[in-house]
């Protein structure tokens, strides 16, 4: 008999940490790395520099929070602002602008994103996401999330930037498995700049089809 594969919580947290590297890599920041070793943690808290947390429901329900050091988060934020042609003596110069905790609460949306994508084709369930919350702070705050779970689990995982700023990556869900009973085919990740790159070449494919002897009378019947 064929075992049965099953998914647990750090395959979850995989899946998330792979969601992060990933989109900030598109966002500029390639080469960010995240440690082989989780951390278990009794609850999940915002601390200082800059701190984000996210909850989700459907399949599963958790929250998801990201703490940035000062250092990390401008460091993502510019070389995220920089790569889509910004000059630098535009950018903000404090993590406590305004700016960059909403260019890190926009990256913070895509993460997520990323990853209700992931879990939707890998575990072939649906979870729900709510707007990321991201905020400068001082001090530490604990982050509780208002649903009653069964059995919460926490785990934190460090990650480094290439300019060796870190960043902490937490994740409170409830205590649950996965398993697959039979094989079954992954759909293909649909990338956005694939999809929307299609539709400008087909519209280009339209254009040169179009005879340039039209009927005036057509035309005109459509208004044009």
């Amino acid at each position: 008999m064929k075992k049965s594969k099953i998914v647990a919580t750090e395959d979850i947290l995989l899946t998330l940490c792979q969601s992060v590297t990933e989109v900030l890599a598109a966002a500029g920041n390639r080469e960010v790395n995240y440690s082989p070793m989780v951390q278990k943690i009794q609850k999940t808290c915002l601390r200082p520099d800059l701190g984000c947390f996210v909850l989700f429901d459907g399949g599963f329900s958790g929250l998801v929070v990201i703490n940035f050091t000062s250092q990390a988060a401008m460091e993502i934020y510019r070389k995220y602002m920089m790569s889509m042609g910004m000059p630098e003596s535009e950018l903000a110069q404090f993590h406590t602008s305004d700016e960059v905790g909403n260019v890190m609460g926009e990256l913070m949306n895509q993460i997520v994103g990323d990853f209700t994508n992931k879990v939707r084709l890998d575990l072939q369930t649906s979870i729900n996401q709510s707007q990321p919350k991201m905020m400068a702070i001082n001090k530490q705050v604990q982050i509780l999330i208002n649903t009653q779970l069964d059995q919460p689990q926490a785990r934190r995982v460090t990650f480094n930037t290439p300019e060796h700023n870190i960043f902490y990556l937490e994740l409170a869900m409830d205590k649950t498995e996965f398993i697959q009973l039979h094989e079954f085919e992954r759909a293909e990740q649909e990338n956005p700049d694939d999809i929307l790159e299609n539709a400008k070449q087909g519209n280009y494919a339209v254009a040169d089809q179009v005879s340039p002897d039209v009927d005036d009378d057509f035309l005109r019947d459509l208004g044009l």
